[in-house]
């Protein structure tokens, strides 16, 4: 339960981080209020995503070079960050119509100790 509640208390501070302005919340039925919210919403999801793409790419090359990587070591890494964003700066659009190279969501990782035991595997819950 704690472990949970954790993860959402980090999303929701990186969200805060991510947008401004009344925390996300629509207060009213203006139009342009409503967009700004989706708009940062969409942003919190895209940065999120971005985070990923980058904590992938570090995994790969640690693998290439030779490191082991745990599966509990992974699952502590959290794609919450925002120390690399500049909020209050001008950024490029001149790369948004370049399409990015096909991505490899694989990574040699085994997860499977990290998935919970299949209850009705392993026989409980049953009438017995």
């Amino acid at each position: 339960m704690t472990a949970a509640t954790n993860k959402v208390e980090s999303f929701n501070r990186f969200s805060q981080g991510v947008g401004f302005g009344n925390r996300g919340v629509i207060a009213d039925n203006d139009p342009v209020e409503q967009e700004k919210t989706m708009k940062f919403a969409l942003l919190t999801n895209a940065v999120i995503f971005h985070n990923a793409l980058d904590i992938a790419e570090i995994v790969r090359q640690l693998l290439e070079e030779g490191w082991t990587i745990e599966p509990e070591d992974l699952a502590h890494i959290s794609p919450y960050l925002t120390e690399h964003i500049k909020r209050f700066v001008e950024y490029s659009t001149n790369g948004l119509g370049i399409l990015p190279e096909a991505y490899d969501p694989k990574l040699d990782v085994d997860f499977t100790p990290l998935r919970e035991p299949d209850p009705a595997a392993a026989g409980s819950g049953q009438a017995a």
